[in-house]
């Protein structure tokens, strides 16, 4: 019951985006795989640290790497990369897009930083030590999030499908239909890549779906219902977006749009 009660509320999301114009139409599943259906595992989290965040931050792409917190933030005329160090609190501006870019997911490999954009076709590529812009790419369709394996890109538009890029061309070389319970997901926001998995926002939800990167099977659902308390928010605080793990200490840490905290978090299954 509790499994097809989730699976209602994420359909219920997906049309009420869908009647915002955010979302793509429904497309049919058609790969073999994506069709088998699998139980996802359901996890509930525990709170282990909370590190103040920036109310001004549209979080679109979140990473930790080099012992330090990037941030890809949108808006129009506010879009821009920083970088925090936790332990301090310290946060410097890495670069910011031309007001005509709203920017989307980030991702870094190799030191640099890919920056997409939701609208404008294009995505950014700097030097992370310096912030200097190095080029752009051009590709089809919406940028929403964007991840790596530490070899490829994985990229979301919006719609069920995740994009392999090579982040050399920014050519897609692949790509996989997400499905939960053998039904095709939308809405794919935010990425980060974690023990060999790819986790992902779902787009207006509290939830985050843990998925096969190959397959697209998800594998679990993370619901992080009553994370942000109600006393802390305002008009302006925005939905759930945002995942960072550090490989070094196994930490996992997730946000929101305009929210002002950002948790240290642990997942338990129900």
């Amino acid at each position: 019951m509790m499994k097809h009660s989730i699976f209602l509320l994420l359909i219920g999301a997906m049309l009420a985006a869908c009647g915002s114009g955010a979302a793509r139409a429904k497309r049919p599943v058609t790969d073999a795989a994506a069709a088998r259906i699998v139980e996802p595992v359901e996890y509930t989290y525990r709170v282990r640290a909370v590190y103040p965040h920036a109310t001004d931050a549209y979080t679109q792409g979140l990473q930790f790497a080099d012992g330090l917190l990037w941030e890809g933030t949108g808006q129009n005329g506010a879009s821009r990369i920083t970088k925090t160090d936790l332990a301090t609190g310290r946060t410097t501006e890495v670069a910011r897009l031309p007001r005509t870019d709203f920017g989307e997911g980030i991702t870094l490999l190799d030191g640099n930083i890919y920056q997409l954009t939701w609208q404008s076709n294009k995505a950014y590529l700097y030097d992370a030590a310096t912030g200097k812009e190095l080029g752009t790419f051009r590709y089809a369709g919406e940028g929403w999030g964007l991840t790596t394996d530490g070899t490829k890109l994985y990229m979301t538009d919006g719609s069920e499908k995740i994009h392999t890029i090579d982040p050399a061309t920014f050519k897609r070389t692949g790509r996989i239909t997400v499905t939960y319970r053998g039904e095709p997901m939308q809405l794919l926001n935010e990425l980060e890549w974690i023990d060999g998995r790819i986790w992902a926002n779902v787009y207006t939800t509290d939830y985050v779906l843990i998925i096969h990167p190959e397959t697209g099977i998800v594998e679990g659902i993370v619901d992080f219902a009553g994370l942000l308390p109600e006393s802390d928010r305002t008009p302006a605080t925005d939905v759930l977006n945002g995942i960072a793990h550090d490989t070094a200490t196994g930490r996992t840490f997730v946000t929101g749009k305009n929210w002002p905290k950002l948790f240290e978090i642990e997942i338990l299954p129900k």
